[in-house]
């Protein structure tokens, strides 16, 4: 991962062009898997890139994250590649799990991403656990957890919160409160006005802010990570923000108007902050258009790429389970298919 410095004309380019490249890859998505040719289910990120982006920029390259059901955005904002994570929704050998993970389960532990997670609050706990290793080695890093409004009424998220106020680990905690927990409105989940009155509980700063605007998320999340490198443990942000389309696609979502949709879809992160840059005379307005064709074709040929890609062998289903050799794994293996590529038979089992 490149860092993204949103305080220099550059770095807010950066910033731009990568909510840009998100929107384009999970428009993409949400076309290819209409078209039936990506397996399994597409959660989209449209709408809250300023959360995915302004978080990241934040980070330093090797910070850790943890993410979501709806990964897509905040693998990109990590510094992902859209080629290979397009692979991988293609269940191709050259996606980031070789095609084994698909969309909810992309990491690169590499670069800080320790994987999208189709267990709503999974990834807290993730993070606390890097958080703590950061912490034994005495290194100069950070874990952040991204997770759902939905998702803090989970027993583990709070477990997790718990143990890293406890011990002041460099931990952050950033709620994506898109307003509907699947279908279900955030004030009927929870008996709070705001997510991030939690902190109270944990003796924790909380803030509440406002997720379409990427500036405001970089400011909360830079100022989290300096009081968790200074030792003085985690911050619990609640970024307010909003999925442009359903909770998965084919979602017919009765349960919002679509006033209040397009109400949200007027503070588009995207189009406001390409305002502001072009009012800055950072950008012209052509320049934001020619920025914008020039990642389409990026995600395009992303798309390309990924269809035309190798398929995984059945053999390597095994493959990546565990660390080391496990006897029983390579009996299987030898299982899975017949010698000469087919199919096994009652035989051969």
């Amino acid at each position: 991962m490149v860092s993204i410095d949103i305080e220099t004309e550059d770095g807010q380019k950066e910033a731009l062009r990568r909510m840009m490249l998100i929107r384009s890859f999970d428009d993409t998505a949400g076309t290819l898997f209409a078209d039936g040719e990506i397996p399994g289910f597409v959660h989209l990120y449209i709408g809250e890139e300023g959360v995915g982006v302004g978080a990241c920029a934040a980070l330093e390259p090797d910070d850790y994250i943890t993410s979501t059901h709806r990964g897509h955005g905040h693998c990109i904002a990590k510094g992902l590649e859209p080629q290979s994570m397009m692979a991988e929704l293609y269940g191709k050998r050259d996606g980031y799990c070789n095609g084994k993970g698909g969309s909810m389960h992309i990491a690169d532990v590499d670069a800080g991403m320790l994987g999208a997670n189709g267990i709503v609050g999974a990834g807290p706990p993730l993070a606390t656990g890097a958080a703590l290793s950061a912490a034994q080695k005495d290194e100069d890093r950070v874990a952040l957890a991204f997770f759902g409004d939905g998702a803090v009424a989970q027993g583990q998220v709070h477990e997790a919160i718990n143990l890293a106020a406890t011990w002041d680990l460099p931990a952050i905690f950033l709620v994506e409160n898109n307003q509907f927990g699947e279908g279900t409105p955030v004030e009927k989940q929870h008996n709070l006005e705001n997510l991030s009155e939690t902190a109270e509980a944990y003796d924790i700063p909380g803030f509440t802010i406002d997720g379409m605007d990427i500036t405001a998320v970089y400011e909360a999340v830079q100022e989290a990570r300096e009081r968790a490198r200074n030792g003085d443990g985690p911050t619990f942000i609640e970024a307010d923000t909003y999925r442009f389309r359903g909770h998965f696609e084919g979602d017919q979502q009765p349960y919002r108007e679509d006033d209040d949709i397009q109400e949200w879809q007027s503070r588009c992160p995207i189009d406001s902050f390409a305002s502001r840059l072009v009012d800055a005379g950072v950008m012209t307005d052509d320049e934001v258009e020619s920025l914008r064709a020039e990642v389409d074709e990026e995600i395009a040929a992303a798309a390309e790429y990924a269809q035309n890609a190798d398929e995984p062998d059945p053999t390597e289903a095994y493959d990546d389970m565990y660390a080391v050799s496990v006897p029983e794994l390579t009996m299987f293996a030898g299982r899975s298919v017949r010698a000469d590529g087919g199919s096994p038979t009652n035989t051969d089992q």
